[in-house]
């Protein structure tokens, strides 16, 4: 048997009517508790946000400090958007200020850090440079001096082969003044002819006179620069003008054979004494046959004609 299960009655009753008072206190209610149409901190956190998110140095050094205002920001948006307390829109919007600031800080103190390194880095370059640059002038001048030792040495070497050169010519030229039987005298290096070269009281040069000349002629072919003298000289048997003459032939008589020779004229002088300047006694044979002469006086190196006595 089914047991038996009581249920009250439902009983529909009309809703109460409002009286008009009570809406009016509902209505003055519902209008202090709207929120108003903006809020001041609120726009000033968005504000500063996109002042912060504008400027490239806060965007790129302090992404991270600016990604975490982005999120404050957010959350004000939408507790004003949910229409919460003005203190909770406020909290947040206070709170994304102060991140934007810390954000705006952060990347100009980064970029503050980054110029420093720049210019640190400037500096180092231009020491490096500095360094390289005297690195490079000290190469140059290592090589400047191993070019100047080198062309020194060079200079000294030239020099020495020149000293050399000037020895082996100074020997060689005193080789041939020995073979000539030169005499060194004050008016320079002299050669002298004897009269055996000469048929006897004649100008004429004999086969062996001509042949005694050749190493005069070699020596000044070797020696352009030298110029030369030819002096003639007799005993005092004859006259003077005699003997003047003689002289005087004699000497022109060499002059011709040396310049058939070779030897330009214009570097042979020529000059007759006669009997004048003996070089011993006209007493004997011997002493009148050594002042029967042709003396040649050479010039020196720098080739300064020579003058007669």
């Amino acid at each position: 048997m089914t047991p038996f299960i009581y249920r009250k009655p439902i009983i529909m009753t009309r809703p109460k009517l409002l009286l008009p008072t009570t809406l009016a206190v509902m209505a003055l209610l519902a209008a202090c508790s709207s929120l108003p149409p903006n809020n001041d901190q609120l726009e000033a956190a968005r504000s500063d946000y996109r002042t912060a998110q504008a400027d490239t140095s806060t965007r790129e050094r302090a992404a991270v400090e600016l990604r975490t205002a982005a999120e404050a920001l957010r959350r004000a948006d939408a507790s004003w958007a949910r229409n919460d307390r003005v203190t909770e829109v406020d909290h947040w919007a206070y709170l994304a200020r102060q991140r934007v600031a810390i954000a705006r800080e952060t990347g100009s103190r980064r970029a503050g850090e980054q110029a420093s390194k720049d210019a640190l880095a400037g500096r180092d370059q231009v020491r490096l440079q500095a360094r390289t640059a005297e690195a490079d002038a000290a190469q140059l001048s290592a090589q400047d001096s191993q070019r100047d030792a080198r062309m020194a040495q060079d200079d000294a070497q030239t020099a020495q082969r020149q000293t050399a050169q000037a020895q082996a010519r100074t020997d060689e030229l005193e080789g041939q003044l020995r073979d000539m039987n030169a005499q060194k005298t004050e008016r320079g290096m002299v050669v002298t002819i004897g009269d055996v070269l000469f048929e006897t009281n004649v100008s004429t040069l004999s086969a062996d006179g001509l042949r005694s000349l050749d190493k005069l002629v070699d020596f000044m072919k070797r020696y352009p620069q030298r110029s030369a003298l030819i002096e003639g000289f007799t005993d005092s048997t004859g006259s003077l003008s005699h003997n003047q003459a003689l002289s005087s032939r004699r000497a022109d008589a060499v002059q011709s054979a040396i310049v058939d020779r070779g030897i330009d004229r214009a570097r042979l002088g020529t000059h007759g004494y006669g009997e004048a300047h003996p070089v011993a006694d006209n007493d004997s044979s011997n002493g009148r046959q050594m002042n029967r002469r042709v003396e040649i006086v050479l010039s020196d190196a720098s080739g300064a004609a020579v003058m007669p006595r």
